[in-house]
């Protein structure tokens, strides 16, 4: 499975052909990748937003949209695999066949239950990269707490549409737990430490055992040995690892840049707007800026 947030910022690039016979192709860059768009039930990722780059870099162009269909991600950049006819924009929208108004941006949105109860920020999303059907939604604080405690995975079969600028999941997801936090990592790694800390106190054992032969002196530097080796164990083991902002809203963003304040502005927003989609995006590029 894989997901939106493995793709943003991104650079995307359309492959020409080389000036010279056996030459590399040459690339000409599109953009940069900053937001996921979604089918109007919101259970499939159909492609994403690409920022272009501004004309002369003074004046801003509009986002391209990137089929899902027409990218291929490689070591350093994402490539196109159609020709830009197809792939962007109003070609790659009428050859899908897609509701263009009647799309949506999860990231970025708070969630709510049928019942009104507010889960959190809409981080990130899980889903087949071949088809594109979303399998579930990363729904946290969208900050450091997020970093720590981790996000509830909301299946996508808990998805019950958009409503006054929330997703609206089943009631049930406000029962699901948390998961993938730095925490949890660390009590992880403290399991994980305190056996290797008794396979290195067996070996210590045995090892002082063999020194006993080779008098008292060999037998101090063996336990000594030993001891440093369990204690570095513990201490590597539960030392919890640096809380790092892997989801798109834990960003630190300034508010002229694409970030959690612009996106959940719009979400707030949306309920507001006429056509759901191309309104989006004129408020989500105002509460970006």
């Amino acid at each position: 499975m894989a997901r939106i947030s493995e793709l943003m910022g991104r650079k995307v690039y359309e492959l020409r052909p080389a000036r010279k016979a056996g030459g590399e192709p040459r690339r000409r860059r599109v953009g940069r990748v900053h937001a996921a768009v979604f089918s109007p039930d919101g259970r499939s990722l159909v492609g994403y937003m690409v920022r272009r780059p501004d004309i002369a870099g003074m004046v801003r162009r509009p986002d391209a949209f990137l089929a899902l269909d027409s990218l291929r991600s490689g070591e350093d950049a994402i490539f196109l695999t159609k020709n830009a006819g197809l792939a962007l924009d109003d070609g790659a929208r009428g050859r899908l066949g897609l509701e263009w108004d009647s799309c949506v941006m999860w990231a970025g949105m708070d969630a709510k239950t049928e019942r009104g109860r507010v889960l959190g920020y809409v981080g990130d999303a899980t889903y087949d990269a071949g088809t594109g059907r979303v399998q579930s939604f990363a729904v946290g604080d969208g900050g450091v707490a997020q970093s720590l405690v981790g996000s509830v995975q909301v299946p996508a079969s808990m998805l019950r549409g958009y409503r006054g600028g929330y997703m609206v999941v089943d009631d049930a997801a406000s029962r699901l737990s948390l998961s993938g936090g730095a925490a949890a990592k660390a009590g992880e790694a403290s399991a994980r430490a305190q056996i290797a800390g008794r396979k290195v106190a067996a070996r210590a054992d045995e090892t002082a055992s063999q020194a006993l032969d080779r008098g008292s002196s060999a037998l101090g530097r063996a336990i000594g040995k030993a001891r440093r080796s369990v204690e570095g164990a513990a201490q590597g083991g539960l030392e919890p690892k640096k809380a790092t902002a892997t989801q798109p809203g834990a960003k630190k963003t300034s508010r002229k840049n694409t970030g959690a304040d612009g996106a959940r502005a719009v979400g707030r927003q949306m309920k507001k707007a006429g056509g759901m989609f191309g309104s989006f995006m004129d408020e989500y590029r105002k509460a970006s800026k």
